[in-house]
């Protein structure tokens, strides 16, 4: 089965692809634009205002996933299904980044309201460690899928690997009221702004295993059967 170098390379010799390809590239960093917006407006702004970029950036997001399905649907028809699995991949790669898009969307509207800073108790200093975590794959992953770069995208997926850990242990604590200083309402907000983290990073590791793994174990450990 085809790999993501072989597949990358498919991708540049084809104009539609290299175009939705670029697409793709362009989806994540607006996605790690909008993580940071919302981060910010939920963890340090306080006030409740967001901004309207935000959901401009999700829209854009979205426009962007219907023209990459749009153009590999295309790709697919005019080549009689020539390099299906280099469309299933880039199509697959696209809808984790509109998840993640949409997640990113759900902490801005938690901001929303919230309308004050979002204390986490016992556990600000291990959210704070999240966030950078997730903020760092999400500056590091383009130029991996844009380098095609095996090692790096392992060795990312192995450094991310303990937040969804954290977050599980988290919001279990949440549910057995651990945290006695927190307050119902920030208890509430917190435990959704950690599943919403949670489910950020495992789109983002999805992403990444498509460069090690082939089609049918995307999303995947590597050394699963």
């Amino acid at each position: 089965m085809a790999r993501y170098k072989e597949i990358f390379e498919i991708w540049r010799r084809d104009n539609s692809l290299t175009q939705a390809l670029s697409a793709s590239y362009e989806m994540l960093e607006r996605t790690g634009r909008m993580f940071n917006a919302s981060v910010t407006a939920l963890r340090q702004d306080g006030s409740g205002a967001i901004r309207a970029s935000i959901f401009e950036e999700d829209q854009a997001i979205n426009r962007y996933h219907q023209a990459v399905r749009k153009k590999v649907l295309r790709h697919l028809a005019i080549t009689g299904g020539t390099n299906l699995i280099s469309g299933l991949v880039l199509a697959s790669i696209v809808d984790d980044i509109e998840r993640i898009g949409d997640y990113t969307k759900n902490i801005a509207e938690l901001a929303a309201s919230h309308n004050k800073r979002l204390s986490c108790g016992c556990c600000e200093e291990e959210i704070v460690s999240i966030e950078k975590a997730v903020a760092d794959v999400c500056t590091r992953i383009v130029p991996i899928l844009q380098s095609s770069n095996q090692a790096a995208a392992r060795r990312l997926i192995g450094e991310s690997l303990w937040i969804r850990k954290s977050c599980d242990n988290i919001v279990q604590d949440l549910v057995l009221e651990q945290d006695e200083t927190l307050i119902p309402g920030n208890a509430v907000v917190l435990a959704l702004y950690v599943r919403y983290l949670k489910r950020i990073s495992a789109h983002l590791t999805n992403i990444l295993s498509s460069v090690v793994n082939p089609y049918e174990r995307i999303g995947y450990k590597e050394d699963d059967a």
